[in-house]
């Protein structure tokens, strides 16, 4: 059973609205940030990060986000894990 986390401890996290155009929550988005099993800079894109977890029914999901700062981040993309993207991330 999983469960759902709704805050990360340190980090302020931003949402651009396109982070929600395929129907993943807020709180779905936090909880793959709490249990990102992949979190690296995209190749050719050094202030681009993909994060790979699980949303609180337990499916994978990628997220990629901006760094702002130390301590705050920007969610711009959200949506169940695609082929594409393990093979753009080499997993």
């Amino acid at each position: 059973m999983f469960s759902c986390y709704v805050y990360l401890v340190g980090v302020i996290v931003e949402f651009n609205e396109a982070a929600f155009r395929h129907n993943i929550s807020k709180e779905d988005i936090l909880n793959v940030l709490n249990t990102k099993v992949h979190d690296v800079v995209i190749e050719g894109l050094p202030e681009k990060y993909a994060a790979i977890g699980f949303d609180c029914a337990g499916n994978s999901i990628e997220v990629f986000y901006n760094q702002i700062d130390d301590k705050s981040i920007n969610v711009f993309h959200a949506m169940k894990l695609r082929n594409s993207t393990i093979k753009i991330l080499g997993l």
